[in-house]
């Protein structure tokens, strides 16, 4: 035979492109020993091109379609009809219609059929196209058949198929439809089964819906379905649905809905002993294809014949282990508010920077806490930590802990030496540092004369002597980010305004008293970077000559036509100033690959712009100024306010020690970040240097083609001068994909995702709840930007977004409010909503959903929770 038709056994591996995924997955599993599969046979795409390709009325109608967005739903609906109508009348080639015949003649011709749709990009590992083609039950006769068939095929310009090609970026001329033309069987239950579990996503609890009749009905949700969850071969969960219907085969053909009767409604579909056979089935089939499926069945006189298997595309990969035992991995990306993908480049040099055991998956960075659990000590430090970062966390680690069987315990430590010992020590160091208050000024010169140095040094670095050199650096930025005067300056502010709270919340009844006195401390290099581009529109703003050009720049390049304008040199003289001290920084900067402010200029011109607009001139020096004022005269009123007490004397003293300690040192939490993704643009343009050698060389096709490569992979392509592009190639798409994928904040090696719930009372009925970071109430309009360079923003707005690092910073100056779903009590969005006294709550679940752009809402930063208004 030719390739139009192929039979099950006939069918290849490499034969995607012929019979499409759903056809592919069948012949597949037709191989499997002891895996019952209905007959069947494939037309193959070869027919559907032979219908499609001489069509020319259908090949006008696909290149107007190929124009279209997403939005233009009329305009594809409209045009998708047509094509489907041309397809509907088309004769299907002779020989296509005789090589059916011929399979039908062999399997029976007398018998029911169903027609199946399978696409060339449907069941992929990274998008399954789940339901976007039709499916056609208990079709008897050749000319039927065929007809279903051409409905088959038309079904590939559904206006929801059309739409999720375009929503996935796949060409409408690279995807074609082959048909699965299978023997029908007739069911007294069908149903699905997911290998991993779809809520929890954990790989090794089992998932089986079941109904009686065929599977249709359970699809299309029209009933309810019985549930049953497997793990270990043992039955852990049922749940009895109400089936009041089902949907069967007619003799003669078709399908109708009928009423269950009565007493068997609430009967279990299936019986202990088929629910384990099946999910034994399940885990044979999940074998095979090396990765968890969803899977549709039917049960015929007590033999269970497959119909479908389709890998299940949604679940979150487990990080990579180096045993086979219990572990929990915690997302890095909720600490450092970076919860995109980083490229292969930015995670090997995060790897080569951090000593935590880390794990990558999906593109992200996973800490393996499993030891720190395991033992009671360091369980209450790392619980204690991650509680006040994110909450979230932390009720997700208990989860895990109250199970008690997951993690084994350590014997309990001796804790005697641990916390005295360990507090003693600390309380020691803090002692010390308070007696040096240069210490700050002294850690951020000897960082800036460290990087220098690195700038001066790394200039006659080249090839492979450049990668020894950066190695070797990192170990000095390492010694800088983890000097314990540099961690105990930070540790002390933390203590210090975990004391101020919850003292004066004792004393005075007053909650979150630290926010108001952290505002405007000195030596914040964030919040000094979100004030300086204030600094940045007051040059600019008496020159309308500038402004008009800046609001219709659309190049990079635009700096170097600034000079030609009436205020342009000054103009220059004030962007190049910021980027100078700045311009290392960018959304997602922990990545080493993502584009900073000093590559893409343009992207602070509409903060600029937002700035001229919304700000008064020297409003820099007036916020800084009003938000010490504030804190000082916060600080007056409590010490005013203690004396009045018994001991108050003691207690002013006391506080007035802590409040100095907030105003001295919590502006450097955000120093040593600062110097480390200084440190990295140094490392990044001196790696570029090497990209432009191998682009010249013809080893890549472009200088961004290093980021898909680790440090030590790009060591030996720069010191071979070769590459195998294919790797580049897999890695770009795997990007592609990584990128569609949330990250949970908590995931155990089965893959079970566990997701934390704020404890919290007394709150509004309707209340998005998260994390209050910032005190305060403030109402406004819900601003939900996703990307930094699409922010307009009005004077008086609230920011919602999904996460802030601190490239944000400079929209900060512009807001009121700030609400994100990523964050805790100490990143970087929470430390300057402080400083810049915005009320913001952070780690709220789908807030960028919940709250739609334009609506009014009330932000509770004292509380932690969101009204709409």
């Amino acid at each position: 035979m030719n390739s139009l038709v192929l039979g099950f056994h006939e069918m290849k591996k490499t034969q995607l492109l012929l019979v499409g995924g759903k056809g592919l997955n069948l012949g597949e599993i037709s191989k499997i020993e002891g895996i019952q599969v209905p007959e069947g046979f494939c037309v193959t795409t070869e027919g559907y091109q032979k219908v499609i390709e001489q069509n020319e009325t259908f090949l006008a109608l696909l290149d107007q379609l190929t124009m279209l967005k997403e939005g233009d739903r009329d305009q594809i609906g409209e045009i998708s009809r047509k094509i489907r109508q041309s397809i509907l009348e088309v004769e299907i080639p002779s020989d296509v219609a005789r090589d059916v015949g011929h399979y039908l003649s062999q399997l029976g011709a007398e018998h029911a059929y169903a027609v199946r749709s399978s696409a060339t990009a449907e069941d992929l590992p990274h998008a399954s196209f789940a339901g976007q083609q039709d499916t056609y039950l208990n079709i008897i006769g050749k000319e039927a058949i065929l007809q279903h068939i051409r409905k088959c095929w038309a079904s590939l310009f559904t206006d929801r198929a059309v739409i999720y090609r375009i929503q996935n970026r796949f060409d409408h001329r690279q995807v074609y439809l082959s048909v699965i033309v299978q023997r029908m069987v007739f069911p007294q239950a069908s149903g699905i089964l997911f290998t991993a579990d779809p809520i929890t996503s954990n790989r090794k609890l089992l998932s089986i819906d079941a109904g009686f009749g065929l599977g249709e009905a359970l699809v299309s949700g029209l009933v309810n379905a019985d549930c049953y969850k497997v793990q270990e071969d043992k039955i852990v969960d049922k749940m009895i649905a109400n089936k009041k219907l089902a949907i069967y085969g007619p003799k003669e053909g078709g399908t109708e809905t009928q009423q269950i009767d009565h007493d068997q409604q609430k009967t279990q579909t299936l019986t202990d002993q088929q629910i384990l056979q099946l999910a034994s089935i399940g885990r044979q089939i999940e074998a095979y294809f090396g990765s968890p499926q969803d899977i549709e069945w039917c049960l015929v006189d007590d033999i269970f014949y497959i119909v479908q298997s389709r890998p299940i595309t949604t679940l979150y990969p487990i990080p990579e282990a180096i045993d086979h035992e219990n572990h929990v991995y915690v997302s890095v990306g909720h600490q450092q508010m970076m919860t995109d993908p980083m490229k292969p480049l930015g995670l090997s040099f995060y790897l080569l920077t951090t000593p935590a055991p880390m794990r990558k998956a999906g593109g992200r960075l996973f800490v393996d806490v499993t030891h720190n659990l395991a033992s009671p000590v360091s369980r209450e430090i790392l619980l204690d930590t991650l509680g006040q970062s994110d909450p979230l966390i932390k009720d997700a680690l208990m989860t895990i802990i109250e199970r008690g069987d997951f993690i084994k315990s350590l014997p309990n430590e001796e804790q005697s030496l641990d916390k005295s010992n360990k507090r003693m020590s600390s309380v020691g160091f803090q002692t010390q540092i308070e007696k040096n208050p240069k210490i700050v000024s002294e850690l951020i010169k000897s960082c800036q004369t460290s990087i220098e140095e690195l700038k001066h040094n790394i200039q006659t670095k080249s090839g492979a002597d450049l990668f020894d050199f950066i190695r070797k650096d990192i170990q000095q930025l390492k010694k800088i980010l983890f000097d314990p005067q540099s961690s105990g300056v930070i540790i002390a502010a933390q203590d210090a305004s975990s004391w101020i709270n919850e003292k004066m919340n004792k004393w005075l009844g007053e909650k979150n008293v630290a926010d108001t006195l952290s505002q405007s401390v000195p030596n914040n290099i964030t919040s000094e970077m979100g004030l300086a581009l204030l600094d940045v529109a007051d040059v600019i703003r008496p020159y309308p000559e500038v402004i008009t050009y800046l609001q219709h720049v659309k190049e990079d390049h635009f700096l170097d036509e600034l000079v030609m304008l009436d205020g342009g040199q000054e103009t220059l003289d004030a962007i190049i100033a910021y980027l100078n001290k700045y311009g290392m920084r960018c959304a997602g900067e922990i990545d080493i690959t993502k584009t900073r402010w000093s590559e893409k200029p343009i992207t602070l011109v509409p903060m600029i712009l937002s700035n001229i607009k919304n700000s008064e001139p020297n409003a820099g020096n007036r916020k800084y100024e009003q938000g010490r004022r504030v804190a000082l005269k916060k600080e007056q009123e409590l010490l005013d306010r203690l004396k009045q007490l018994p001991d108050g004397e003691q207690k002013a003293k006391e506080t007035k020690r802590i409040i100095d300690l907030i105003r001295n040192f919590s502006g450097f939490r955000e120093y040593p970040k600062y110097g480390m993704i200084n440190r990295y643009f140094v490392y990044k343009q001196a790696l570029l240097k090497e990209a432009e050698q191998l682009l010249q060389a013809g080893v890549i096709d472009e200088k961004e083609d290093i980021y898909y490569l680790t440090f030590e992979e790009l060591h030996e392509v720069v010191r071979i001068n070769k590459l195998d592009y294919q790797i580049i190639s897999n890695r770009k798409d795997e990007y592609k994909l990584y990128e569609k994928l949330t990250p949970p904040r908590v995931i155990t090696s089965d893959g079970e995702i566990i997701a934390g719930k704020y404890k919290r009372e007394n709150l509004p009925a309707d209340a998005i709840v998260g994390l209050p970071v910032s005190a305060g109430v403030i109402e406004g309009c819900a601003r939900v930007i996703l990307n930094m360079e699409d922010a307009d923003l009005e004077d008086g707005d609230i920011l919602v977004t999904s996460f802030t690092d601190p490239s944000w910073t400079p929209l900060f100056v512009s807001i009121k409010g700030l609400v994100t779903e990523v964050g805790g009590l100490m990143t970087h969005g929470a430390v300057i909503a402080r400083e810049y006294g915005l009320p913001a709550v952070v780690g709220v679940e789908n807030a960028t959903k919940l709250i739609k752009d334009g609506q009014r809402i009330r932000v509770h930063g004292t509380e932690g929770f969101i009204e709409i208004l």
